[in-house]
């Protein structure tokens, strides 16, 4: 580990799992995308516990918080099979133009966006995502046309993984995400990146809550934002949001009545 690579926060461990908050603008492993990166979270994190790590989920590069791996082969097409099975569910945070709907399910079907293949190629995949406003504000600059600029603070709960659909989802709304330069839009991004210090994508993947299927029970991941975001929320009055790093699992009798839901034979199977 050197200087220039700082340690990755640890979030939880055991034997078969592994959890960090990843930084926002940091690759999860080398791609195509990389073009001259020297920092990865998987090199990271092998470096730092000495030790392989298995990928079993993802986020995109601009996005920070919860991270899970694998910590042998085992596990990870345990947990793999996890996310398949959607024994897991996700929550996000985003700040947003304008003030967000204060409840609202986008349920719009996405093209994989893959940069390769024409759009006409790739049909239409389901993508539900659940949108909750937490808080909102009202700054005194005259951004666009009007003499005031409104902002608001999204939780944003996932049933799919679409790729990008949260930020799609939202400027489909005509909410972008701040930072968000595909879908947003450049003269706010500009605001936030030149007076208010925030120059990343403004998506945190707060909580992460899978079944663990060593220990048979829930397993509640969080992450705190980074120092930007953090001291943005702060600065907006919403710093009772920036979260903190932890882990928790359910109690033994809710993991119980979990386990034997889980178990039910589906009436509908042949």
């Amino acid at each position: 580990m050197t200087a220039a690579t700082p340690p990755l926060r640890v979030i939880y461990r055991d034997a078969q799992l592994i959890a960090v908050a990843k930084p926002p603008g940091m690759l999860v492993h080398r791609t195509a995308l990389a073009r001259g990166e020297t920092r990865f979270v998987m090199q990271t994190l092998r470096d730092q516990i000495g030790q392989h790590v298995f990928p079993v989920h993802r986020l995109d590069r601009p996005t920070g918080g919860v991270l899970v791996f694998a910590l042998d082969s085992q596990a990870a097409a345990a947990l793999t099979q996890a996310f398949t099975d959607k024994l897991v569910t996700k929550r996000y945070l985003a700040v947003v133009r304008g003030w967000g709907p204060e409840a609202l399910s986008v349920d719009v079907p996405l093209r994989e966006e893959d940069g390769i293949r024409p759009k006409a190629e790739m049909p239409a995949q389901p993508a539900l995502t659940h949108l909750r406003r937490l808080a909102c504000v009202e700054i005194p600059v005259a951004i666009e046309r009007y003499p005031q600029s409104r902002y608001a603070l999204m939780e944003a709960r996932p049933e799919t993984g679409r790729r990008h659909q949260i930020r799609r989802h939202l400027a489909r709304c005509g909410h972008p995400i701040i930072n968000d330069a595909k879908h947003g839009k450049g003269i706010h991004n500009r605001y936030f990146r030149d007076h208010l210090g925030c120059p990343h994508l403004l998506l945190h993947a707060a909580e992460l809550r899978l079944w663990h299927p060593y220990a048979e029970r829930w397993l509640t991941l969080t992450a705190a934002l980074d120092a930007a975001f953090a001291a943005l929320l702060a600065r907006f009055g919403w710093q009772a949001h920036t979260g903190s790093d932890s882990a928790r699992f359910d109690p033994p009798s809710v993991a119980q009545a979990a386990t034997a839901t889980l178990a039910e034979p589906n009436p509908e199977s042949p």
